[in-house]
């Protein structure tokens, strides 16, 4: 008998499986119907010995201390701050638009006193921001609107940025000033090892077992359980009894290219002129050396697995009939990004982990969290009696 299924090796169904196992010595048994762990985020090797994401490029970036303490017992890290150019007019210059990209677009000598000036003059304010196109005109005029934004907006979702909600494009701030990190958080790394490495250590408790190329629909019936621990999509669980919420999705095209560098920036977005929106490359994420380079082209696409619920009014309203069937489910908790059907950085997921889990234990979550990073520290005995095994 487990005393929960989890249902997704991701981060939410990871961080679900760790704490329960070792917060509160529970048996769990995890299902992924992947062949690994870690979700989106699985790295491994390449044939020719380079660390690569599968799934696109994941860059790791939070505000939570508790959520980067938590994790920093599952890994060390490498201090990487992430940084994208865009190629526009013929040229790569730095998104999101800062002071540079302004000047070298131009031609100007602005500083960050007079680009303000600049904005104010290109701007068209909008007295009601809905829509992701309002959010950007409204911020820097239509002109860097149809550079930087709507190409990329209709590849990356097959949609007119008109039709989406303004959260969209609301990610993507506009500075005044030369910083040309992409994230700002006060948390910014990868961890050393990959991310794959860390959710093995996440997982490695007797009292976790993990089945892959496993649909938990074919065990359910079969294996002893509590409750069950859900990260897939919701509609999915309820056999779409009010048809399938709309998702975009990605197809990757991985390539190993002889020379230690390909481009000037770990990620290069292509707004207009390219069938697919941008090019990653590895080794600026891992930090590995080595002779050879490996990078991704990102091609998005309607069909295929279901990464980026659609923020549109219509697919909000279809996920809410969803939530209150899911709100009724006795002894199912729904987490993470499909079964909540909201856009999540990975740090977003795990602290929406940490707070599930609290709940379930009756502590707050920064309560929760806090302990959390403590090694051996177990709800079963008050304090532990030691630090979960590494993996060598």
């Amino acid at each position: 008998m487990f005393d929960y299924l989890i249902v997704g090796a991701g981060f939410a169904g990871a961080v679900m499986a760790e704490r329960l196992a070792n917060g509160s010595g529970k048996k769990v048994l995890i299902c992924d119907r992947r062949p690994h762990i870690a979700g989106n985020a699985y790295d491994h090797y390449n044939d020719d010995g380079i660390l690569v994401h599968k799934y696109g490029p994941h860059i790791f970036h939070t505000n939570a201390k508790d959520v980067f303490d938590y994790l920093s017992r599952f890994t060390e890290w490498r201090e990487y701050e992430h940084r994208v150019l865009a190629s526009v007019d013929g040229m790569l210059v730095p998104i999101p638009i800062n002071l540079d990209t302004i000047n070298r677009l131009y031609g100007l000598n602005l500083d960050s006193m007079s680009i303000q000036e600049f904005f104010d003059s290109i701007r068209e304010p909008r007295e009601n921001i809905r829509t992701s196109e309002d959010v950007v005109i409204s911020s820097v005029g239509r002109e860097l609107y149809e550079k930087f934004f709507r190409g990329y907006t209709r590849k990356q979702w097959g949609l007119d940025p008109s039709k989406l909600d303004a959260s969209v494009t609301a990610r993507v701030p506009t500075r005044t000033n030369r910083d040309d990190r992409y994230f700002t958080d006060t948390y910014q790394a990868m961890p050393r090892h990959g991310y794959t490495r860390m959710f093995e250590k996440m997982l490695d408790n007797p009292n976790i077992k993990v089945l892959l190329n496993c649909d938990y629909r074919e065990i359910e019936s079969e294996i002893p359980y509590r409750e069950m621990v859900y990260t897939g999509p919701v509609d999915a669980y309820f056999d779409y009894r009010y048809g399938e919420l709309p998702y975009r999705s990605l197809e990757f095209r991985h390539e190993t290219l002889d020379g230690e560098v390909f481009q000037p920036a770990p990620v290069v977005n292509f707004p207009n002129e390219q069938p697919y929106t941008r090019v990653n490359e590895f080794k600026y994420l891992t930090g590995q050396t080595h002779a050879k380079t490996s990078v991704v082209y990102e091609y998005p696409q309607a069909e295929g697995d279901p990464y980026y619920p659609i923020p549109m009014p219509e697919n909000a309203a279809l996920y809410a009939k969803y939530k209150a069937l899911a709100d009724a489910a006795e002894g199912v908790h729904f987490i993470g990004r499909l079964a909540t059907y909201k856009y999540y950085n990975m740090d977003q997921v795990v602290a929406q982990a940490l707070t599930t889990y609290a709940k379930i234990v009756g502590e707050n979550r920064k309560t929760a969290a806090i302990l959390a990073a403590k090694p051996g520290y177990s709800y079963a005995n008050g304090n532990g009696s030691g630090a979960t095994r590494g993996l060598n």
